[in-house]
């Protein structure tokens, strides 16, 4: 069963306590951080000892304790000061990182919290959130010396590895099927990329390009639209001006609307007649800022709403697409023949992300060493994906789930909203059956800032980048800048 993050309408309060969450998020996980930390660390020649609670931690003894990392940051966002501050001074802009040397590293659960110390800590590069087990020893000032953390890991897969098995019929060659990918449409804003957006439709419905750009759009399965379709709307003091009396006879300034909203529309229904569409809100569309975001209502969506090929997903989303086509390679009276086979089909389990959890992640953590792939595969390491939801992300109160634990390692982990490309493939650390298994992370930049299309291998999982430019223009429809990067490059890991 594919995991959802729907809020039905009855479990949907705002009543509940945030702690709630983290005491949920712990029970989920501590089983896993249990039993890979008694794997990891019960060879040890001083046998550590394994307690049960941070708060009952023995001095001078080597021992590991489970519990939910919570970090101490002087320059973190504080709800209290906000609430407290003189406003009628004008609040300082947000800042863009929380880290500085005066943070520290906690580790709590339903007893209390004590100080992590030590060399391995800051080498672990934490975010308030996660679940870990810490293996060191109490200090004489009371603080926990680290030597050693241990995560949950990967969890198991969502599907089966068909390809990898020895059943596979080496007489069948397979039609590789693309998902396309893209994010940061940003209909609407005030330097739109409309050009490159027209070339995007008209690519993927196979109407622009040469032979060989056609031929790799016809392979394209369906297209996810992961956040940002819309611009945020910009206010000016253009209103002031309206309300200044104008000499006799002159007429008002004015002012168009461009309905982004229909500009949208009218792309969606020209895609949805050609591959089914996934959309996804983002942070600057007209959706719930709180995380998990809910799905756009069709109905704002005109005529493509109308397709059984158009679905509006939740941020993050669970989206699973199976593999159909085979393609004989055996001739017939000189045809290659393209038929559905008896061979086991590939299914793949995608995790599609707007990018805000990354996002907030990243202002815990210095750049470099850390890089938003690194953090991205951390998530899964940590199997959360959002750790930092609610303390500097919003989300629901849950009162008794946390729908971002991560019960099954999806095959392809889609991040919207990046300021740049990256891609990396990631596999389990452990020797067990996940061994070989991989999940291949794709970080997905703004399309109208970049210009840039992802494609992924549905069953290689590799990846390329289509971009697409006017010449003279930059992709957010300013004058383009000279670089030593041509951008044409394929990407894959």
């Amino acid at each position: 069963m594919t995991p959802s993050f729907l809020i039905d309408p009855k479990n949907k309060s705002y009543k509940h306590q945030y702690a709630n969450i983290y005491f949920t998020r712990l029970t989920l996980l501590r089983n896993a951080v249990e039993k890979r930390a008694k794997a990891r660390w019960d060879g040890l020649q001083s046998e550590p000892l394994h307690v049960a609670r941070v708060l009952d931690v023995i001095k001078s003894q080597l021992c590991w304790v489970i519990g939910t990392v919570y970090m101490d940051m002087p320059l973190k966002p504080n709800v209290l000061e906000d609430i407290g501050r003189d406003h009628s001074i004008p609040a300082p802009p947000p800042r863009e990182k929380f880290y500085c040397d005066e943070d520290s590293v906690m580790l709590e659960d339903e007893s209390g919290r004590i100080k992590l110390v030590g060399d391995r800590v800051s080498e672990e590069h934490l975010v308030t959130g996660v679940i870990i087990a810490a293996l060191g020893m109490e200090t004489p000032t009371g603080d926990f010396e680290v030597v050693d953390i241990c995560t949950a890991g990967l969890a198991v897969f969502a599907e089966e590895d068909i390809l990898g098995s020895d059943s596979m019929d080496v007489d069948m060659k397979y039609v590789h099927e693309y998902v396309a990918v893209v994010s940061g449409l940003s209909i609407g804003s005030p330097s739109p990329a409309d050009a490159q957006i027209q070339m995007l439709v008209e690519y993927l419905t196979g109407e622009a390009g040469g032979p060989d750009d056609q031929q790799l759009a016809s392979q394209i399965t369906r297209l996810i639209i992961a956040g940002n379709s819309l611009s945020l709307a910009e206010y000016n003091e253009e209103g002031e001006d309206e309300k200044k009396p104008r000499k006799f006879g002159a007429s008002a300034q004015a002012h168009f609307s461009p309905h982004p909203n229909l500009a949208l529309s009218a792309h969606l229904h020209d895609l949805t007649s050609a591959l089914p569409v996934h959309i996804l809100p983002g942070e600057d569309d007209p959706s719930g800022i709180i995380l998990p975001q809910q799905p756009f209502p069709r109905a704002m969506f005109g005529k493509a709403a109308s397709f059984e090929s158009f679905h509006c997903e939740s941020n993050p989303a669970w989206i699973r697409v199976r593999c159909d086509e085979t393609e004989s390679s055996i001739p017939n009276e000189g045809q290659t023949s393209s038929s559905p086979s008896n061979h086991p089909h590939v299914t793949r389990s995608l995790l599609v992300t707007s990018g805000q959890p990354v996002l907030d992640m990243c202002k815990y953590l210095p750049t470099p060493p850390s890089s938003l792939v690194s953090i991205t595969a951390s998530t899964l390491r940590w199997r959360h994906v959002a750790p930092t939801a609610p303390d500097t992300l919003w989300c629901h109160p849950y009162r008794n789930r946390d729908p971002f634990v991560l019960r099954e390692t999806p095959d392809i982990y889609l991040v919207g909203g990046m300021p740049q490309f990256g891609t990396e493939l990631v596999a389990s650390e452990d020797e067990s059956d996940r061994a070989g298994r991989c999940c291949r992370i794709v970080l997905v930049p703004s399309f109208s800032q970049t210009g840039v299309l992802v494609l992924i291998n549905l069953r290689t999982l590799e990846v390329q980048r289509v971009d697409f430019g006017v010449e003279g223009l930059s992709a957010d429809g300013g004058e383009q800048q000279s670089s030593g990067d041509d951008g044409s490059a394929m990407a894959e890991g």
